[in-house]
């Protein structure tokens, strides 16, 4: 097991924060392992992008315990609807997550306030397929441009973080949790920021937003193979959703 001594947080943070930290994170030390590896490339100061995979709901919270502990609180942009749950919507509002509102007129608006963040030196983590991958044996699958077009047009490094194991907490579609008992593993990998330095002069071109996004879920995609110690499949899976 990986031993990270939790580090200080860059940031001030809201005190519901901190309680979710003090409520949470003891939580995880006792029902989970730890393999974490590559905190060496989180940057040491300023705002960066966090790109993960997306196959458990609680992965979030397992990938927050990683960057916590190494002293980046994260700020999770997350689907509107999200905030429109009476309670959930409250606490995520207080804990100055970013919502993000797709195919309408606001769906700027987290784009703007992302940028904001950076800028402000916070940690933004993205996961890009935007829900939960819909591949059989859990690869990402291709994802939105979106974690691009924030990248070129904030000009912030982009760090890709690939982890397994939540699925032996929660399962995919699962609504119980699986033998916490057995204390499963959570392997948690951060590789160097994703080059995308000759795309930076077109950061509003859709199409260098389409291949900054390739290049960032390949970097997640290697991540996750060098975790698994198996080969990712030769193409993303493809999901479209209903009605488009």
């Amino acid at each position: 097991m990986t031993v990270v001594r939790r580090q200080p947080s860059h940031h001030d943070l809201p005190w519901s924060y901190h309680a979710v930290i003090t409520t949470v994170r003891p939580l995880l030390q006792v029902a989970t392992r730890r393999d974490w590896a590559g905190g060496e490339h989180l940057p040491a100061e300023g705002g960066f992008i966090v790109a993960g995979n997306h196959y458990s709901e609680v992965d979030p919270i397992t990938l927050a315990h990683y960057l916590v502990d190494h002293g980046h609180p994260p700020f999770y942009l997350a689907k509107s609807s999200l905030f429109e749950v009476p309670l959930l919507g409250r606490a995520l509002t207080h804990l100055e997550q970013v919502p993000v509102y797709r195919a309408s007129s606001r769906a700027r608006d987290a784009l703007v306030a992302a940028r904001e963040a950076l800028q402000d030196g916070r940690c933004i983590v993205i996961m890009p397929e935007g829900t939960l991958t819909r591949d059989p044996d859990l690869w990402p699958m291709r994802a939105k441009p979106g974690v691009g077009r924030l990248a070129l047009t904030s000009g912030a490094p982009v760090v890709p973080v690939a982890q397994w194991g939540a699925q032996r907490i929660l399962g995919r579609y699962a609504r119980r949790p699986g033998n916490l008992l057995a204390r499963p593993v959570q392997q948690v990998l951060a590789g160097p920021p994703v080059d995308l330095s000759d795309l930076q002069d077109r950061p509003e071109d859709p199409r260098a937003h389409t291949e900054a996004t390739t290049r960032i879920m390949a970097a997640v995609t290697a991540q996750l193979a060098t975790l698994r110690g198996e080969e990712p499949p030769a193409r993303p899976h493809e999901h479209r959703e209903e009605g488009r």
